[in-house]
């Protein structure tokens, strides 16, 4: 394995990264150690570092005290990891991945997710289904989303299908002057149960995914609509900025 010439700490992530993918540190085995490395490349040990938090950052080594620089996988890890601190962080980040409408329909809902709406039973509500995808398209759908809001907003159905891309939350505000005042998120793990939903997704059946429940309410405090998303676990995290209040 040779080395590059006056190196910069991304240089040497990325030369680890191709001995990596290339099958010369196999998963399972252990990196040089840090002196090593400092070596081979005639950098300094910061650097070095700098360097193996990068590839322990997308997922290819674990680092611990006194046991190394262990390889984990054979490719980067693609994740995202969107900082919401607000209603308008959260609305912002709701536009930036592609959305891809698969369908819209009056439904009565399970008892399962009658207990993600808080509702009862058999209760109806219009389902806007679609798959987020990354605009990249080097990764699989990052998640599927259930968006459901009352019938009688029944002209959001036709407003999604001419403007997908717009969060159905605006087109609500728009079209009826209902505006966000404050979003309730729980975040949990899951798996996914359906088999329509897990080939949609291109994962396998019971595979582990983070499902996240949003209801939006108004000034009133009512809920006007509730979202509920699966994502892959592999594929997406959220990152919340929090900050100490004063006094």
């Amino acid at each position: 394995m040779s080395s590059p010439s006056k190196p910069h700490h991304s240089d040497i992530s990325r030369h680890l990264t191709e001995a990596i993918t290339s099958g010369h540190f196999a998963v399972g085995s252990v990196l040089p150690t840090e002196l090593e490395l400092c070596d081979h490349y005639k950098t300094s040990r910061h650097t070095v570092r700098a360097a193996l938090a990068e590839l322990q950052r997308v997922g290819l080594v674990s680092r611990r005290k006194n046991a190394g620089t262990r390889v984990e996988a054979t490719k980067p890890r693609d994740t995202f990891r969107p900082s919401l601190a607000s209603v308008d962080d959260l609305v912002q980040f709701g536009t930036e991945h592609l959305r891809q409408v698969q369908s819209i329909e009056e439904v009565a809902v399970s008892a399962s997710v009658a207990k993600d709406l808080g509702c009862a039973p058999g209760a109806r509500w219009l389902r806007i289904s679609s798959l987020r995808l990354d605009s990249s398209g080097k990764v699989g759908p990052i998640g599927w989303t259930d968006v459901y809001v009352d019938p009688a907003y029944s002209e959001v159905g036709a407003l999604v299908r001419e403007s997908p891309d717009t969060l159905v939350s605006s087109l609500i505000a728009e079209r009826y002057g209902r505006q966000i005042a404050e979003i309730h998120q729980d975040v949990r793990a899951d798996t996914v149960k359906d088999a329509v939903l897990a080939k949609a997704l291109q994962v396998e059946q019971g595979a582990a995914v983070l499902k996240i429940v949003r209801r939006y309410l108004d000034a009133e405090g009512l809920a006007f609509e509730v979202s509920v998303s699966v994502h892959p676990a592999d594929r997406f995290s959220v990152s919340m900025r929090l900050q100490r209040s004063g006094a």
